[in-house]
């Protein structure tokens, strides 16, 4: 039977898209990179100078009067800035996801300065927030930018999605030096797909930015565990208890987080970066090394370099902390925190059973990574990124088995308590506030996408012409392992195929959500 002639130039096409995503993605990979070095410099040297200014204070109290000054200015500047540029409030990674899975528009020209100004302003301060997520959406913006230029006149926004992941990719790549969790965290916590296209463009994008990274800072990751030793196999019964913990850390840490930010939601938004500013002052006298992200608090943590008591302490005020900044949308992200929250509970459960239980004082660090490592895998439902982050850390394979086993089992206790990934809550509630809705067209013009189909989804081992498709979507190519497919009303759907798939851009909005209930496994 011939093939229709209108419909077969697309799957040559297509087909070559990775390999243009992969060109496309080392400049994504240079831009983002490079823009993502100069606001972790940044940071770095403002987290610094807040404890240096903090210690100034608590030598000399009449320093509380210029600083009193300066904090409602910088508070009043943070407010204006992200009433101004919503987007650019909060982690950064929600309105990512937002970008690429609900056609939200992003304008990467307020978006940059917002993040460059209100994140610099905010360590200044030393709330505690961390840059990563800032960085995923800095790298996303330096992507779009860079689509912009690309592409001129003509409009190809599938590309600029997949530019855009790409760029988030880059952007975590940057900010830890961990160029694999960038790549897996852009599928997995961003585009949620992984199709050729995507892998190449992403990976493109984070082995450049690490070489742009590590350029700058140096070869070693920014979290270096260092050589930390193994458990002995009768030790790995206590990594069944280190998941359930990591677990219910993770599902409280989300809890707070969301309950302190509807808190602050009954505040007026220009009184909200003077609380949190006002909270970061009696913490930056007295317990200065919750200042900041945290990367401090996991060398803490790993190494046991303070009392029992004291980690509980810097537990429990990292949580708090953490949570007050976060709630006030000062710009900032979250992901570097809970992992410090993470670290300091393994460095509890280790040093507990180091103190009780008789175990080696070297399973400290170990239950350190496993449990960081688990708690965010609880808390933002990507286990495959967080077994990848600490792999990169610690910068070896052996512990694998212990980390991934921890992250498993504190997922599956962070899926019992029905707990939902951080950042789809986060971005949820951005939208309701915003106003939008599901259901408005989408100013993204027509395009193509590319969906894999699950086993056990709606569509899998259906044929064509019995699955209702969502309005305006047309099912025009198949990849099925190698070969390419035209498929027609009797091919036969089967898992682990790639739909390509082109929708009218008035329908993007409803078919992209309808069209994952037809190719994702049902969540039972």
């Amino acid at each position: 039977m011939p093939q229709s002639p209108s419909i077969n130039p697309l799957i040559p096409r297509f087909n070559q898209l990775k390999w243009k995503m992969a060109g496309a993605g080392v400049l994504v990979g240079l831009v983002s990179g490079l823009l993502v070095v100069l606001y972790r410099l940044g940071i770095e040297q403002a987290t610094a100078a807040a404890r240096w200014i903090y210690a100034q204070i608590r030598e000399t109290p009449w320093l509380l009067a210029p600083w009193f000054v300066a904090a409602v200015a910088a508070s009043a500047l943070i407010a204006w800035m992200i009433a101004k540029e919503p987007m650019a409030s909060g982690s950064g990674i929600p309105q990512t996801n937002g970008v690429v899975i609900c056609g939200l528009r992003m304008r990467w020209q307020t978006i940059l300065p917002v993040r460059f100004v209100g994140g610099l302003f905010g360590a200044l301060f030393g709330l505690s927030l961390g840059r990563e997520g800032p960085s995923i959406q800095i790298g996303a913006s330096g992507a779009q930018f860079l689509s912009h230029r690309l592409r001129g006149r003509r409009r190809e926004d599938v590309q600029e999605h997949y530019l855009v992941t790409a760029g988030a990719a880059a952007g975590l790549s940057a900010a830890f030096s961990a160029p694999l969790s960038g790549m897996m965290f852009a599928l997995e916590g961003v585009h949620r797909s992984f199709s050729p296209a995507i892998l190449m463009g992403a990976t493109a994008a984070s082995l450049t930015a690490d070489c742009v990274s590590k350029y700058c800072f140096g070869l070693r990751p920014v979290l270096d565990f260092g050589d930390i030793g193994q458990l002995s196999l009768d030790e790995y019964v206590w990594l069944i208890p280190l998941g359930l913990i990591a677990g219910l850390v993770g599902s409280m840490m989300n809890r707070s987080l969301l309950g302190f930010q509807t808190l602050y939601g009954r505040v007026p938004l220009r009184f909200r970066p003077v609380i949190a500013i006002a909270l970061a002052l009696p913490v930056g006298i007295w317990m200065p090394d919750v200042l900041g992200g945290g990367s401090n608090l996991i060398s803490m943590a790993e190494h046991a370099s303070v009392g029992l008591g004291m980690l509980c302490l810097l537990f429990v005020v990292k949580v708090l902390f953490t949570s007050t900044s976060f709630g006030s949308g000062s710009p900032g992200g979250i992901f570097m925190p809970i992992l410090a929250v993470g670290a300091l509970a393994g460095g509890i459960c280790g040093e507990m059973l180091h103190q009780w239980a008789g175990l080696s004082s070297e399973v400290v660090a170990i239950f350190a990574v496993c449990m960081m490592t688990g708690t965010l895998a609880a808390s933002v439902k990507t286990p495959i990124t967080s077994i990848l982050l600490s792999v990169e850390m610690s910068g070896t394979l052996t512990h694998m088995l212990p980390v991934a086993a921890v992250a498993f089992i504190a997922l599956l206790v962070s899926d019992l308590l029905r707990t939902k990934p951080i950042y789809g809550e986060l971005l949820e509630r951005y939208m309701r506030a915003q106003g939008e809705d599901t259901r408005i067209p989408s100013q993204v013009g027509s395009g193509v996408m590319e969906l894999p189909l699950e086993m056990g989804a709606i569509a899998d081992g259906q044929r064509v012409r019995d699955v209702a498709w969502p309005s305006g979507c047309l099912i025009i190519g198949l990849r099925r392992g190698e070969r390419e497919i035209v498929p027609r009303g009797d091919t036969l759907l089967r898992a682990g195929d790639y739909l390509v798939v082109l929708f009218s851009g008035e329908e993007e909005r409803e078919a992209r959500p309808a069209m994952r209930r037809l190719c994702d496994a049902p969540l039972t």
